[in-house]
């Protein structure tokens, strides 16, 4: 018998992506966000809720462009600081030592450390609540190499992405290959 827990901010898995922006003299900052994930698919679209507050929504607003970076489980730390420190207050590439390195496609900073890299250009932006909805064109996406399969295509299980759970407010990495999707659902012939 299931029992209700009343209203919370609970999903599974839920993403630790980091949000690059630069503010209007081009300064780095990046951001941590738990609230996000692939909006659309034709256009290529993700979705990052910030509110209001924070240093990186005017930035996001300024600049109309952000990168969305995924952190690999060996960059937990750096992740996690993102995601507690102000760019207001504080140099975060600086601190972490992290290296920004400016977007080829938008006006945006991304992570060279981290793996994974969507650059996006600013699309939409919805408030609900205490948050703002911005969604992004994906212009482009980039994997280190040594994360790619023979078919370039991207392997989560070599990027390690960190997961984050927000019931718990712990952090997780990817669990074991399944089945395959569109594939395991199908009916015995």
């Amino acid at each position: 018998m299931k029992k209700s827990i009343g209203v919370k901010t609970v999903v599974f898995p839920t993403p630790v992506f980091i949000v690059g922006t630069y503010n209007k003299d081009s300064k780095p900052n990046a951001m941590a966000v738990a609230w996000g994930g692939i909006s659309c698919s034709d256009p290529a679209c993700v979705s990052v809720s910030i509110r209001e507050a924070t240093y990186t929504y005017s930035n996001m607003l300024e600049k109309k462009a952000f990168t969305v970076n995924i952190p690999s489980e060996a960059y937990i730390k750096e992740a996690d600081y993102f995601g507690m420190a102000s760019g207001r207050a504080e140099d975060k590439f600086a601190a972490s030592g992290l290296t920004p390195v400016k977007g080829d496609f938008v006006d945006a900073p991304y992570i060279k450390e981290f793996p994974f890299v969507m650059e996006c250009s600013f699309l939409h932006a919805v408030k609900v609540g205490l948050h703002t909805i911005f969604i992004g064109q994906i212009k482009d996406i980039k994997v280190e190499e040594e994360f790619l399969t023979e078919g370039g295509v991207a392997d989560m299980e070599k990027i390690k992405p960190l997961i984050f759970n927000p019931a718990s407010r712990t952090y997780y990495g990817v669990g074991r290959y399944l089945a395959d999707a569109f594939s395991v659902g199908r009916k015995d012939k």
